[in-house]
């Protein structure tokens, strides 16, 4: 039998997959240039917090990029919570729509993948195949193949590492709190200087489980569902804690700020000596652009800070899953890493394994600059794993109805 020419055989291929998946689609996952064609000419409808104005920036780069190399437009669909996209997801399954959805790329970990995954709106797995996922080293770093203790299983693919990072003004603050006991008793002693976002806001609800795996006496609990534990006994410390501090919060803790953002503001506008952020090179990304002081200084908590990487994904219904998977496998390039990386880009880590970069690759991620507000090298080696994606439905609900309605 003679052996069919390349493009013929490509076709074959899909055909047969289409008939045997009853799939639609004109491209393999195993054949990237099969990809690549069928993404040309596609919009892809990524949804993404749209509430920063350095990540709205970054993403308007990108689709810059997507346009010009890979004839693929992006539009940033703005999301106030993540959750909004899993609803809208999970709709369109209830509707009979499995081919047509509305989103194609969604940004997410935690609980909205924990909730997609077992609603069955994740499409692959997908994430082995891009080509620069092997640039993340995944055999030798689980955390960008596991969001928060569950594993992703390929239907995920890793965009960006993020930490709690503390950050104070030198000028007001002589010697920030080292731990949550510390920061209770600086609190108490400066009242009106410190708050936390509203939960459910991500920033808002991460300061909870700090606290939490900060005052509990064995975190293993934690890590498990949180139906598996006696959430009551568990969480007490917590709420003993958040009843001595808010008296003395911004306000008295009969309102907090909305989101990070506005807690940033807070620092700016002098109100806050003392915030904290996900992105440790937000506050030196602030300081450059003169949102914060120059005497604003970072640091982690001595016994580590909570840290976890976030994701994308392709829901299962996507329209124009070539284009989610060509801007998924953008998202990994180095040059796009080096970029959303840079102060002046996004500031957000990067989850690319350096021993896998050539020198000039390398060479785009190191930093010259001298901005003090920046985390002294080394300083993000002390992360707290997330508990399991459970506990912050819970926490998030039990606030509320300590909290919620004064």
């Amino acid at each position: 039998m003679p052996l069919l020419p390349r493009r013929a055989a490509r076709a074959l291929s899909l055909a047969v997959l289409a008939l045997t998946t009853g799939a639609a689609q004109g491209y393999a996952l195993d054949d990237w240039s099969s990809v690549s064609d069928e993404a040309a000419g596609q919009t892809v409808y990524f949804a993404a917090w749209g509430g920063d104005a350095d990540v709205n920036g970054y993403l308007d780069w990108v689709g810059e990029q997507m346009h010009r190399s890979y004839d693929v437009d992006m539009v940033h669909v703005k999301l106030g919570d993540t959750a909004e996209a899993v609803s809208r997801v999970l709709a369109e399954k209830a509707a009979g729509n499995h081919d047509h959805g509305a989103i194609d790329l969604v940004w997410l970990n935690g609980e909205n993948f924990a909730a997609m995954k077992e609603n069955g709106l994740l499409y692959g797995p997908f994430a082995g195949h891009l080509p620069h996922y092997a640039l993340t080293a995944p055999e030798s770093h689980p955390a960008v193949s596991h969001d928060f203790t569950l594993p992703t299983e390929g239907f995920e693919s890793p965009w960006g590492k993020a930490q709690l990072t503390f950050y104070y003004d030198s000028a007001r603050v002589d010697a920030p709190p080292r731990d949550m006991a510390a920061l209770l008793d600086w609190a108490q002693a400066h009242p009106g200087r410190f708050s936390y976002p509203l939960p459910p806001d991500f920033l808002g609800s991460s300061f909870l489980k700090q606290a939490l795996l900060g005052l509990v006496d064995d975190r293993e609990p934690l890590y498990r569902p949180a139906d598996e534990a006696d959430f009551e006994a568990v969480t007490a410390p917590l709420w003993a804690y958040l009843d001595r501090l808010h008296p003395y919060l911004w306000r008295e803790g009969r309102t907090f700020p909305a989101s990070g953002s506005a807690l940033r503001q807070l620092m700016g506008d002098g109100e806050l000596s003392l915030a904290f952020t996900f992105t440790p090179s937000a506050p030196a990304a602030a300081v450059a652009d003169h949102q914060l002081p120059p005497t604003t200084r970072s640091y982690l908590l001595d016994g580590g800070t909570l840290g976890n990487v976030h994701f994308v994904a392709i829901p299962f219904n996507a329209s124009h899953k070539a284009g989610a998977l060509v801007l998924a496998n953008f998202l990994l390039s180095p040059e796009a890493q080096a970029r959303k990386q840079a102060i002046d880009g996004w500031g957000d880590a990067t989850v690319l394994a350096m021993a896998r970069l050539s020198d000039t690759q390398r060479a785009a991620f190191e930093t010259a600059d001298d901005n003090p507000a920046r985390l002294p090298a080394g300083a993000l080696g002390k992360t707290l794993a997330e508990p399991h994606p459970s506990w912050m439905a819970r926490l998030e609900a039990a606030w509320q109805a300590r909290y919620g309605a004064r």
